[in-house]
């Protein structure tokens, strides 16, 4: 019994006790912080996104870590004082040679907590349109629509006019066209809503819109609008350009082109146009 005692004495005064309890408290911290880190997981989990979650978990669980090693080190006689030091004249350093990862970096955070959108959705910014494949503190991982990745810094986020596609659970399809000037627009106006009416994946509400956009130059042009699920929208857009395409034919309602008129004098009279012999003998030629 006394050689026991004598022994647990020598490891005390040797630094050999000292070392095991600093390892022994950075044990205990290393499990203390993933319990909490876990449980502010399942608090959070109704109100933050997958990857916000995981972010969160790794702030709060790397944090506890720390402070838990630094206790440790003081434990055994380590001096903060010059660590800190250190440490500041470094983090001073960093933050000299990488200021636009610092600002990367806050915008990243100002991503996470406003949240204008979420990994998977679909998202324009600028010129580059695609998937949102990760949301990092530094950038933006996008996947474009022909399959090309697009990394955009979370600066140019903050800065830029995004916009969210698929944000809300549908969509409107916006047909822009145009009738002749001798044509019905009431009589268009009924075709179309029944053209609609007939596609099965466009909405009965909201209702489709029929707006009378303005006179054209050779054209009086309309703006139809109707909505669909968002999951449908191209497919919705396609089959009424069809549909409105093969119905005006059937109806021979004129889609009009652009036309050039040239007029002279007074009385704004077209030009007779006469066509010479040349001009004659060149069509033959090319017949």
């Amino acid at each position: 019994m006394e050689t026991i005692n004598e022994f647990f004495n020598m490891l005390k005064v040797s630094h050999v006790y000292t070392l095991i309890q600093a390892l022994l408290l950075f044990l205990v911290g290393y499990f203390i912080a993933k319990a909490i880190s876990s449980a502010a997981e399942k608090v959070a989990e109704s109100k933050m996104t997958t990857h916000g979650l995981f972010l969160l978990k790794r702030t709060i669980f790397y944090t506890l870590l720390v402070l838990f090693a630094l206790s440790a080190l003081k434990h055994i006689g380590i001096d903060l004082t010059i660590l800190l030091g250190a440490a500041g004249i470094f983090t001073v350093a960093i933050g000299f040679a990488s200021q636009t990862s610092a600002s990367n970096l806050i915008s990243g955070l100002f991503l996470m907590i406003e949240r204008p959108f979420s990994i998977g959705d679909v998202i324009k910014v600028n010129d580059n349109a695609g998937e949102v494949i990760s949301i990092d503190l530094l950038s933006v991982k996008l996947r474009t629509f022909d399959n090309l990745f697009v990394r955009i810094p979370n600066e140019s986020m903050i800065k830029s006019a995004v916009t969210t596609m698929t944000k809300f659970p549908i969509r409107r399809a916006d047909l822009k066209l145009g009738i002749a000037y001798k044509e019905d627009i009431e009589n268009v106006r009924d075709i179309l809503l029944k053209i609609a009416e007939k596609n099965v994946i466009c909405l009965e509400e909201p209702a489709p819109l029929f707006i009378l956009t303005g006179f054209g130059t050779s054209s009086v042009d309309i703006q139809f609008s109707v909505w669909s699920k968002r999951e449908n929208f191209l497919t919705l857009k396609n089959e009424m350009y069809q549909n409105i395409k093969k119905t005006f034919d059937e109806q021979e309602i004129e889609i009009p082109f652009p036309h050039v008129s040239l007029y002279s004098g007074s009385q704004s009279k077209p030009f007779n146009v006469v066509m010479t012999q040349e001009s004659k003998n060149i069509e033959e030629n090319k017949e």
